[in-house]
């Protein structure tokens, strides 16, 4: 994505940077992990107390759709990401004239919309859940009693639970799409779950393409809440269609960065699941993800570092995991009063458990459900990584899994 002669210029006299639109705590990991390998970096991102502005050489505190502020990007900048999905598409767009962008804004607008992330997903081949788009009265009611009891969701802005409503009957749906504003909706068919995981690929703009090992996930609320990931957390099998199944994702829109796809893995003893193969996918995130976090104290090459070489170009490699490792997501719900008094969690009683590792993002407020940081916990055996991380979930309040 750049010049040679600006990926020479690493650890020398000539400053390159790397700017990221966003500045929460996935822009903050991206910019340490760029700093480490010599980058300098920039943030483009309204808040003053951004966790990722306040660590970058350069915040530009504006909108992100103002046009002074991504000029200024793009003058600062040598390549340019982004750390959320609702990003404006156009802005990367605009940027994109001058500076090279990864991911592109034409695939993180796929992202953006389920209707159009569902028929990217059909087009490369992966099963998904049955469902319809409902956008009009018209849709709404020629809707398949098939697909129900469903999950309807709004089609945009949607992310950890939000904008999503179960129902059961025509009635409910109706009801349901009436109290969302009428606004373009996907309903997904419910299926009978026996798990979640994931797949973090990395593509490069040669498009070679390496991936994390999969990660399998406990979500509660639509928050993840637990990752996984050792040697035998899911079936050889299941894992190798997943892996395959996130880089045709990728290769179907020519992407260019990190990316994270998540799956369901069916209940097959269940007659709803015949016919869908076991795994289907459930969306697609444009960046690094939630779930990857253990890779930063359990693999040689963490996710953030793979960001870093596809937007500079550098050279990619598989990733090795050198440990078990279970990762606990950390929210303000476990602060005491939500931090009102100033409390904090027991970190002395985590920290002095064997293999733990604590990723604080500087977030000034704890609030529930926002996301504070994270706890990696990596160890010689799975079954003493779990026990470690069973007992600081004990004292941090987090129910056991």
């Amino acid at each position: 994505m750049m010049e040679k002669s600006d990926i020479l210029a690493l650890g020398g006299p000539k400053e390159v940077t790397l700017g990221v639109m966003g500045g929460g705590q996935l822009g903050r990991m991206f910019a340490h992990a760029a700093q480490q390998m010599g980058f300098f970096t920039a943030v483009l991102d309204p808040d003053a107390n951004s966790p990722a502005g306040r660590i970058s050489h350069h915040h530009i505190q504006t909108e992100y759709t103002d046009p002074a502020g991504l000029a200024r990007l793009a003058e600062v900048s040598a390549a340019i990401t982004t750390e959320f999905e609702n990003v404006p598409a156009q802005a990367l767009q605009q940027l994109a004239h001058t500076r090279p962008v990864a991911p592109s804004g034409a695939a993180v607008a796929i992202a953006q919309d389920r209707a159009a992330e569902k028929a990217h997903f059909v087009k490369c081949g992966v099963p998904c859940a049955p469902y319809a788009v409902i956008e009009t009265a018209q849709q709404l009611a020629a809707v398949d009693a098939n697909l129900l009891p469903g999950i309807l969701k709004t089609a945009r802005m949607g992310y950890d639970g939000k904008g999503q409503v179960r129902v059961k009957t025509p009635a409910e749906l109706a009801a349901a799409w009436a109290d969302l504003g009428g606004v373009s909706c996907v309903l997904e068919k419910m299926l009978p779950l026996a798990l979640e995981c994931s797949v973090i690929v990395a593509r490069a703009s040669d498009g070679s393409c390496v991936n994390l090992p999969v990660q399998r996930n406990l979500h509660r609320d639509g928050i993840l809440v637990v990752t996984e990931v050792y040697e035998g957390n899911l079936p050889p099998a299941l894992v190798e269609r997943a892996v395959a199944a996130a880089k045709s994702i990728a290769k179907g829109v020519q992407y260019v960065g990190v990316l994270c796809v998540e799956f369901f893995v069916l209940d097959e003893s269940h007659p709803a699941s015949a016919g869908l193969g076991g795994l289907v996918v459930n969306e697609m995130a444009p960046r690094p993800h939630n779930s990857g976090h253990y890779s930063m104290d359990a693999c040689d090459v963490s996710q953030f570092d793979l960001q870093v070489r596809t937007l500079a170009g550098l050279p990619l490699v598989q990733p090795r995991q050198h440990s078990p490792a279970i990762m606990l997501n950390l929210l303000g719900d476990i602060w005491p009063n939500e931090g009102r008094d100033g409390g904090v969690p027991d970190w002395a009683a985590v920290l002095a458990l064997p293999g733990t590792h604590l990723h604080l993002y500087g977030k000034l407020d704890a609030k529930k459900g926002r996301k504070m940081g994270h706890l990696n916990i990596t160890g010689a055996t799975v079954a003493q990584v779990r026990a470690t991380a069973l007992e600081a979930a004990r004292i941090l309040g987090i129910a056991a899994f």
